[in-house]
């Protein structure tokens, strides 16, 4: 069988699997008619949204895709190029409306399950996120699959000047823009929606008016809760998704470069539709006991992952020998090294993060002594928690690159950096369901509360949401790990393409890149510039957005006679439609920089001043990505670690005092942090597809 076909019947895999939990989840009962009427609410207003997105996302692809058909025309790109861009864009959009719809229309059925136990009620919510991540895998390896088999034809029919493998990984490279693009748009845009929504329900009702959470008394619930979904499910789906692709064409990308031949092109996709055969077991080894505590929750979460990861170095290892042969068998260690890396990463971020460990603990115990030291706590705390972090990195660098004879055949080296981050991304079909699981966990809890569901449901609900928070917080260490890998893979193939390319335009180019060169100096300094500028504008986007939320709801509050004390209903409408206007508007411009920047620094300052704004965007953006989650994941379990009875419980000045910590954290983990990891991917991706364009007309060569 040609191995290509073995990535076909991964993606088929992937894609059948959804198709049975998708039949299977709409099968569960709603619970009652308020349960279904209210998950109908959130469900409108996250498509509302999207339309609302949409709007804006077709008319940026239409200009960009003029673009990249005009530098087609003029040979700037190959005429795939247009086409790949739109393709990667509307299936990223694809994985990320699906899981959105999935996870809006399993929230109430969630909230029935949890009534009857708390293991029905986790496999619901874990079904729904399984179907965004096996419908990211299946989708990335669909795409993947079928632009290497058109292109292999192309290149071997029609225009066969040059070396094949080199030509089809060069070109199979520059779709990956239409992904990161995208991704950016709907995990910002998602990530401002659902921080506004959520500050605002919280600095009003719960620390102005002194109503609980998700009560339906607060005109911001609803719009908290569909910002759960647009930000956390389809935002992180269409991140994820970029990654997974983005990766594994850097990999292939990397073995042309390296002489491995077809073969080494291939192992990428083949140990990614592997990872696919493995969060298929492990999906069916996530099961728990009524009256599981919140430790053992996680292990039978963790329980899937490490089956699927167990699974993933037996196929690798079987992959390696049969495709590639055992001369080559640093590459299945890389895979090892990229697994043990990733889970290594999300266990630094547990410990952070989570009110079981100390620095939460201990963050907690400063809500005594009032916000500002609370605040001053979680900033430094998330300031230090990078260091694992970033040194299990260093390390998967340094062991994947040693472990491929690196030190003596430098390409080889390189394809095993590659391969490592592909390796750690294997298991996503089921790392991202124990994250896309969390906002359907979140919401049923909603529901529970507005519903007025018996009180054990809502502990169920809570103990789920709770898990769901650390499982957020560790996945996104996870994504911000593998786009730290990723983006790496990509600023090696960059140069690559870069040299392809000046070989088909027929440019000279000084390709030698040392830290003296003052050029590269610049774009290192204006690289570490950037992910900070760009969370200045997505976090000052946040806060504008609440502001109008925070006014909308003290008039409702103000001006509805009856609504607090429950005898009148909310305008949720009117807080979901003020928070779509807001995050499309706010979005537009951090999402333009991400794309503007490379393009204008390669024309004023030469290709190498753009290599070197990715490594400098690369070193700062990483480190400042995991700070910005792990404060923000820390604010948010201090809160409910308060509310579980330490230091004076709900409604005690230290817990109004964590949830101030908590609303400052909502853009940190959310919003600014999340965003990073796509920005690093999506500049690199920008500097690959105008690679053309810049070298001809940039003013230093």
């Amino acid at each position: 069988m040609s191995p290509i076909l073995l990535v076909f019947l991964g993606s088929f895999l992937a894609l059948s699997f959804c198709g049975y939990l998708i039949r299977w989840l709409f099968k569960q009962p709603e619970g009652t008619e308020k349960m279904a009427t209210i998950s109908r609410y959130v469900y409108q207003g996250a498509i509302g949204y999207l339309k609302q997105q949409y709007k804006v996302v077709i008319l940026f692809f239409v200009v960009v895709c003029a673009i990249l058909s005009f530098m087609a025309w003029k040979g700037f790109v190959v005429f795939f190029v247009p086409i790949a861009f739109v393709t990667g864009g509307l299936f990223s959009g694809f994985c990320g409306w699906l899981g959105m719809f999935v996870a809006t229309n399993s929230n109430a059925r969630t909230a029935h399950a949890a009534s009857q136990s708390l293991n029905k009620g986790l496999r619901v919510a874990f079904s729904a996120g399984t179907v965004m991540g096996l419908v990211v895998v299946g989708l990335g390896l669909l795409e993947m699959a079928t632009w290497y088999v058109i292109l292999n034809w192309y290149y071997t029919t029609v225009d066969t000047t040059g070396d094949l493998l080199t030509a089809i990984t060069s070109t199979m490279l520059c779709f990956g823009m239409g992904a990161s693009s995208y991704a950016l748009f709907a995990r910002l845009g998602g990530g401002i929606y659902t921080k506004a929504a959520d500050v605002g329900a919280d600095l009003v009702g719960k620390v102005e008016a002194g109503i609980p959470e998700d009560d339906p008394r607060n005109p911001a619930v609803i719009a908290d809760q569909v910002g759960d979904n647009v930000g956390d499910v389809a935002g992180m789906g269409a991140d994820l998704y970029e990654s997974y692709v983005d990766s594994i064409v850097a990999t292939m990308a990397l073995a042309a470069a390296a002489g491995l031949g077809t073969k080494g092109v291939i192992t990428p996709m083949l140990m990614a539709s592997a990872g696919v055969v493995a969060s298929l077991i492990g999906y069916f080894f996530v099961q728990t006991k009524e009256k599981a505590t919140q430790k053992e929750l996680l292990k039978a979460l963790r329980k899937g992952v490490w089956t699927a990861s167990f699974f993933v170095i037996i196929f690798s290892l079987l992959i390696v020998k049969l495709v590639l042969g055992m001369n080559y068998i640093g590459v299945f260690w890389a895979v090892v090294i990229g697994l043990v890396a990733g889970n290594i990463i999300g266990h630094f971020t547990e410990y952070f993060t989570s009110a079981g460990y100390k620095p939460t603990q201990n963050l907690a115990k400063s809500s005594e002594t009032g916000p500002a030291t609370l605040v001053i706590e979680g900033i430094a705390l998330g300031m230090l928690s990078p260091s694992g972090a970033v040194l299990t990195v260093v390390a998967a660098i340094l062991g994947s690159f040693a472990v491929n004879g690196g030190f003596t055949n430098f390409g080889m080296g390189l394809y095993g950096v590659g391969i490592s981050a592909v390796g750690m991304l294997s298991t996503l079909g089921i790392t991202l369901a124990t994250d896309a699981y969390g906002p359907v966990a979140d919401n049923a809890g909603g529901i529970a509360e507005m519903a007025n569901l018996p009180p054990e449901v809502r502990e169920r609900t809570d103990q789920l949401d709770s898990l769901g928070n650390t499982t957020a917080a560790t996945g996104k260490g996870f994504a911000i790990g593998s786009a730290a890998l990723t983006a790496l893979a990509l600023i090696v193939a960059n140069k690559e393409h870069i040299l392809h390319e000046a070989e088909r335009l027929g440019i000279e180019i000084n390709m030698e890149l040392t830290l003296l060169d003052p050029n590269i100096l610049i774009g290192v300094f204006i690289g570490a510039l950037m992910p900070f500028v760009f969370c200045a504008l997505s976090m000052g986007a946040v806060s504008r957005a609440a502001g109008a939320i925070i006014t909308e709801v003290r008039r409702q509050f103000r001006e509805i006679k009856g609504l607090l004390e429950g005898t009148q209903q909310a305008d949720y409408s009117k807080c979901v439609e003020l928070t779509t206007k807001a995050a499309q508007k706010e979005m537009i411009i951090p999402s333009l920089l991400a794309i503007l920047a490379p393009i204008a620094v390669g024309l004023l300052l030469g290709i190498r001043a753009e290599i070197g704004l990715l490594v400098g965007s690369l070193s700062a953006g990483f480190v400042l990505a995991i700070m910005l989650a792990n404060s923000g994941g820390a604010w948010d379990n201090a809160k409910k670690y308060i509310e579980s009875g330490a230091h004076g419980g709900k409604g005690s000045p230290q817990h109004k005092a964590a949830v101030i910590g908590d609303t400052i954290g909502d853009p940190f983990k959310d919003t600014a942090g999340p965003s990073l990891n796509i920005l690093l991917k999506l500049m690199s991706m920008v500097s690959i597809v105008f690679s053309g364009l810049i070298m001809t007309f940039s003013l230093f060569k």
